[in-house]
């Protein structure tokens, strides 16, 4: 039986949410150095930010998947129960101020006592023993004319484990109103939703009081408390993507310096020019692509580091990306009704392969956490290498003989490749901003890489940089997608009739229990489990030295990686 139904399945999530039974206690663990009477209490009051009314949490009236749509939009498909979480929509209402936002002076005025009715979805721990005192508040994302979580995608794997409560916040017209919005999926359910006020306000000056008034309503409840019986957080981050990092640098320029409701801004995939005169911490995250498209202007990727900004570059990935598009799918097809471009057994519409494999989110796991240490201890993130560039108009980005990208944030998924991962690509649609990825030949890879141990060797060096320089989580190895990359590389070849379709059905039953073992950090066992994996693979794939050693090779390395995270939790 072929894996390729496996992969499409995305049959790891239960598996996932098992192994973060436990994970997380209490608030995260002070960086060395540190200690927990050094934390800082918030500044952040939102005093001058009004009380929204809060109902819910709002029931569902159908199953998920019914197509009644009584449930919340894009409700989530991990298993959130076997973590420790819920999943709650509320909706909040009340009036609002409409907001001039001006570049980067502070926003003006354009009316007061605007009524309006949007929702929040909370994705939480149940108990206090498993909450980090971090809430992220996701401005979502409306580009498609629909909200998307983009961050939550990204990074909700590390979000569980470490105990954060994720609040997507659903502020702009767009999402609500659109043919394809909220209350066209669901007139029962959302259709008395408007931040329009009537369909007299036709721009997005709302949505920036709608987002405060969510966040206040989060770490300071009048009635109904989003967070249920959890502590208040002790800090509240605003996050997004794309054009939501847009909506977020008009909000930190213009209305922070008035709301003060949140601690830190963390802007993905954009964001433009930034004051410099607040005292809020302000992180930028960007992708080659970002860098590539012009998503990020030259203005802003000017602006130079500060005790109150940060900027990092990750080389090789694109805005929109195979981790995004992969754990996405599956939820866009159940509740739009088809998977987005790029998507795994999907007609391919760009030029080249779409979407860069490069582990962007590992690099954005670290930027939450660096963030919430910036605002509780002091301590500010390390500082990153930007992408080299050979023009700026229009940005060209200088590359090596292969193609990729030099400079940025390098993971070993670049520096140390087997495919030829970009931030680039033509053709219709998305396809400039979902990037490639094309596999290295098998005569490219005999050069780069000669041996299997060589490629391990340079790979595990380059990965452990990194997490020494504070660019991913010390914990890193157990990000489910060195598993999936496994899962991916061996239905690929299966696909492409270099191994054997009962064969990749073994290795894939050798890799399941690896991957549960993995990501609940269980050290020896997942090396063990890894190592019959490599077993399996050498004796099994006889006929194809090449399909052997691309097995081999990843997972090799990530037993190699697993062995130096033993050594350092042992020692």
């Amino acid at each position: 039986m072929s894996v390729l139904p496996t992969v499409r399945r995305n049959a790891s999530r239960f598996l996932l949410a098992l192994s973060l039974i436990g994970a997380s206690t209490a608030f995260l663990a002070p960086p060395a150095g540190a200690t927990d009477g050094a934390r800082r209490p918030s500044t952040a009051t939102g005093d001058s930010v009004s009380d929204p009314l809060v109902t819910g949490p709002i029931a569902s009236t159908s199953p998920v998947g019914d197509p009644s749509h009584g449930y919340p939009f894009l409700a989530t498909d991990v298993n959130l129960a076997a973590a420790g979480y819920v999943e709650q929509e509320f909706f909040i209402s009340g009036t609002a101020t409409r907001y001039a936002t001006r570049g980067t002076d502070t926003a003006v005025v354009i009316s007061t006592d605007q009524p309006y009715a949007t929702r929040i979805v909370v994705r939480r721990p149940l108990s206090d023993d498993k909450f980090n005192g971090v809430v992220l508040a996701e401005w979502n994302n409306v580009s498609n004319q629909w909200d998307q979580e983009v961050d939550w995608f990204q990074s909700h794997e590390h979000l569980i484990r470490e105990g954060y409560a994720w609040v997507g916040v659903s502020a702009q017209r767009a999402g609500l109103h659109s043919a394809t919005g909220l209350r066209a999926w669901s007139p029962t359910r959302y259709g008395a939703l408007d931040v329009t006020v009537g369909g007299t306000v036709t721009d997005d000056s709302l949505s920036y009081d709608i987002f405060s008034q969510a966040v206040k309503a989060v770490r300071s409840p009048a009635g109904v408390a989003p967070l249920g019986r959890l502590s208040p957080p002790r800090y509240v981050i605003a996050t997004g993507h794309s054009q939501s990092a847009g909506r977020l640098a008009n909000y930190f320029n213009g209305i922070q310096p008035l709301a003060n409701v949140v601690d830190a801004v963390v802007l993905h995939g954009g964001g433009g020019v930034l004051r410099t005169d607040l005292t809020t911490p302000v992180f930028r995250i960007n992708s080659e692509g970002d860098v590539a498209s012009g998503i990020l202007s030259a203005a802003a990727r000017a602006q130079a580091d500060s005790p109150v900004l940060r900027a990092w570059e990750v080389a090789g990935a694109s805005h929109g990306d195979w981790k995004l598009i992969t754990d996405y799918g599956p939820l866009r097809k159940r509740d739009i009704g088809s998977y987005p471009g790029g998507y795994p057994g999907e007609p391919q519409t760009c030029a080249l392969p779409s979407l860069s494999r490069i582990p962007q989110h590992m690099v954005q796991n670290a930027v939450y956490d660096h963030t919430v240490n910036w605002v509780a201890y002091g301590l500010q993130p390390p500082t990153a290498p930007k992408i080299q560039m050979t023009g700026s108009t229009p940005p060209a980005v200088a590359r090596d003989d292969l193609g990729l990208a030099l400079g940025g944030i390098r993971l070993a998924q670049h520096e140390v490749p087997l495919r030829v991962n970009s931030g680039s690509n033509t053709g219709p649609g998305f396809c400039f901003l979902d990037g490639s990825s094309l596999p290295l030949t098998d005569a490219q890879l005999a050069v780069l890489h000669p041996t299997v141990q060589s490629y391990v060797v340079e790979s595990v060096a380059v990965t452990m940089a990194n997490v020494r320089a504070g660019y991913v989580p010390e914990d890193v190895t157990r990000d489910p997608a060195w598993y999936s990359d496994i899962r991916y590389l061996i239905a690929e070849y299966v696909a492409a009739g270099r191994i054997a379709e009962h064969v990749g059905a073994a290795l894939e039953a050798r890799l399941r229990p690896a991957e549960r073992a993995g990501t609940a950090g269980d050290e020896r066992p997942t090396i063990v489990l890894l190592g019959h994996l490599a077993d399996q693979a050498e004796a099994l794939i006889t006929e194809d030295p090449a399909a052997r050693d691309a097995v081999l090779r990843v997972s090799e390395a990530l037993i190699a990686l697993r062995r130096h995270e033993a050594e350092r939790t042992d020692g």
